[in-house]
């Protein structure tokens, strides 16, 4: 094949090269009982699907074929079929879910039960109840280890980090944290547990072998009022570079140094920021902003918001598939 050819040929095949597919937003909107599906190519909202009432935490099954959806007032989790946008069936969650977690094995749901003060454990194949573990007082926050070995809730009123032995099927140790702990994540590798708490304004980085707490980050924003300054989502990078943090009613997003717990920036987001999700590359970090009913775009790069996404009223939980 002469060169010219060869060329000619290349440059038909690259023509018909399918671009890279951009990523999904799925936003609970919780005084809507909707939720909105954003097109992370063109950063609009491409659809609006009526689910359960008051949709809070939302999150992808294991294969990202499904979308677990948190209908607190229904008391029940929904199982999206991401294809078809339809509700397959409820899960047996208990009483008002807020927020859940899944396991690393695809199969168990550990899901927060606000009003009874359990965890309920759903083995999500069988559609059944596993068991359930008596915490704190107003269970809010779940998390579970990337080995699966540790699930942690966190307790609205008792200020408390509960440890669950996920072999066990019980609390084994609990952290005391600051005032009203609303959301846990573990960093990738587990060595760490990072706590926001809503109340008394700071983010506890727990060591999970100790299950001590190893520091105590604070937040200062030059205008702002302290008590407006209320954490609640975290989102740590893979790479174990930062740690993003909603500061609620403080409309801002902290960025922190992950390896030094250096507060780096402070972004400005919508009115009360609640829960933050990367895309799959890491590349940007959405944050659903409730009450003026918008979702912000951050580039991680450049830590700044590129762009303001109108979604329903008061959005709460997101999750992004790739």
């Amino acid at each position: 094949m002469t060169t010219a050819r060869s060329l000619l040929l290349a440059a038909l095949l690259a023509g018909c090269a399918v671009p890279a597919l951009a990523e999904t937003v799925y936003v609970s909107n919780e005084k809507d009982n909707t939720l909105s599906i954003i097109d992370g190519a063109t950063l609009t909202v491409t659809e609006t699907v009526k689910v359960g009432r008051r949709p809070r935490g939302i999150t992808l099954s294991a294969d990202g074929k499904h979308l677990y959806i948190c209908a607190s007032d229904d008391d029940t989790v929904q199982v999206m079929d991401l294809a078809t946008k339809k509700i397959l069936h409820n899960l047996p969650s208990g009483e008002d879910p807020e927020l859940f977690a899944l396991h690393p094995d695809g199969k168990h749901l550990f899901i927060a039960n606000e009003e009874s003060n359990v965890v309920t454990i759903v083995d999500v194949p069988s559609r059944k109840v596993a068991y359930q573990v008596d915490v704190g007082v107003e269970p809010e926050g779940m998390a579970v280890s990337p080995d699966g070995k540790w699930a942690v809730n966190t307790s609205e009123t008792t200020n408390m980090v509960h440890w669950i032995d996920t072999e066990k099927r019980a609390v084994v140790d609990n952290t005391l944290v600051d005032a009203r702990p609303r959301y846990a994540q573990f960093s990738k590798d587990g060595s760490r547990l990072w706590v926001s708490a809503e109340i008394g304004g700071t983010l506890s980085v727990i060591d999970t072998a100790s299950r001590k707490v190893a520091q105590t980050i604070r937040f200062k924003i030059k205008g702002v009022p302290q008590d407006r300054i209320q954490p609640v989502g975290i989102k740590l990078t893979d790479d174990g570079r930062y740690a993003f943090v909603a500061l609620g009613p403080a409309n801002h997003v902290a960025v922190v140094d992950a390896q030094t717990f250096a507060v780096k920036d402070y972004l400005l987001v919508g009115r009360r920021v609640w829960q933050l999700d990367l895309s799959p590359d890491q590349k940007r970090l959405y944050a659903t902003n409730g009450v003026s009913g918008d979702v912000s775009v951050i580039d991680v790069d450049s830590l700044k918001v590129v762009k303001s996404i109108k979604v329903g009223r008061y959005p709460w939980g997101v999750a992004v598939k790739g």
